[in-house]
């Protein structure tokens, strides 16, 4: 199965149990703090996300499976290139994973022909396969199949991967040999927790979504909190900082499909190109891409935040400050009362 899946463009994969039964406690805390935030779905399964066989009647396994996503041709010094980016505050900063296709379409694609190649050799299953896309505790199969073990950020780290990969299951009713887990080796480090802009990670291993920088760009979908926005700084789309700073990450590993590479205008393009984008012209550039999901709407209430702290950012007098300010007066009278709000924060900045 490792080779097919080697074939197929996964990193690694590995085989959990389905009982859940002790991340069951954790699960319900998070959902009891509203750490979730907006994220109704989170809590509309319950304590299904955490039993497998309820969730998939039959299932009695799970193979669990990690892709690079890193962009071939990425630098070596990826950390402190993409960091950079942070200081050039008129530059729309868009989350590494989302600069190319949507990853939901590669790894269920590549997950379901995972299944067939199994099929082929043991003869028809009962299966489903997963990515990001149900009641799944992801992070949880992935720790207890060997992917890796839990940061303090949350995330499923790997000493080979660092944390830049993705993660797909397939819920199968096979009795398959469970893969050991590994250790954790964060030790005493607290990088993660402590670059975190917002102090969305408020503890080891516990993030309050409703502070996280990728829930307010992505998941949430009203305004967001002016003490919020000013931490925003200049990310349209997610956020990478914990991620960046992680040293576990020097051994983050390039995606060896091309799905993943930056799609033009997504890295290093300047906020009022992307914010004269209008929906027809966001639609098209965004198609097949992960961005399109958030659509037009919350695609420019998120830049007028960018542009706001751009402007708080830049000394009067600097001349980079016109094109900002035209690019938000020309949405000030947008159709829309989000962005209509949120360009008349950014303009008082």
């Amino acid at each position: 199965m490792c080779g097919w899946a080697r074939e197929l463009g996964f990193a690694r994969v590995g085989v959990a149990d389905v009982d859940l039964a002790t991340a069951e406690p954790g699960l319900l805390a998070w959902l009891n703090n509203g750490f979730h935030g907006g994220m109704d779905y989170m809590a509309a399964h319950g304590l299904k996300r955490a039993r497998p066989a309820e969730l998939v009647p039959g299932t009695v396994s799970v193979i669990t499976a990690r892709m690079d996503y890193l962009p071939q041709g990425t630098p070596a010094d990826w950390q402190p290139v993409e960091f950079a980016r942070l200081d050039r505050p008129t530059e729309g900063i868009v989350s590494l994973y989302a600069r190319g296709r949507d990853y939901h379409k590669v790894l269920r694609a590549r997950l379901q022909k995972l299944a067939e190649r199994i099929a082929a050799e043991v003869g028809p299953f009962g299966h489903r396969a997963f990515t990001d896309s149900a009641p799944v505790l992801e992070a949880e199969l992935a720790t207890r199949s060997g992917q890796g073990w839990r940061g303090k950020h949350t995330l499923v780290l790997s000493r080979e991967g660092g944390s830049m990969f993705f993660l797909g299951e397939i819920y199968v009713d096979l009795h398959l040999p469970r893969t050991e887990p590994t250790g954790a080796h964060c030790g005493q480090c607290t990088a993660c927790i402590d670059v975190c802009p917002t102090r969305a990670i408020v503890a080891p291993h516990r993030l309050d979504a409703r502070r996280c920088i990728s829930y307010l760009t992505i998941e949430h979908d009203g305004a967001i909190d002016e003490d919020l926005r000013p931490l925003i700084g200049n990310r349209i789309y997610g956020c990478d900082d914990c991620q960046l700073i992680c040293p576990w990450n020097k051994y983050a590993q390039t995606s060896r499909l091309a799905d993943f590479d930056a799609r033009d205008g997504l890295a290093g393009s300047d906020l009022p190109t992307l914010f004269g984008w209008n929906e027809e012209e966001f639609l098209r550039r965004t198609e097949g891409g992960p961005i399109r999901r958030i659509g037009h709407v919350r695609w420019l209430r998120n830049i007028a935040v960018a542009l706001g702290n751009a402007l708080a950012a830049l000394p009067a007098g600097d001349t980079r400050r016109a094109p900002l300010q035209a690019a938000l007066q020309a949405r000030a009278e947008n159709p829309s009362a989000l962005v209509r709000e949120h360009v008349q924060w950014a303009l008082g900045r």
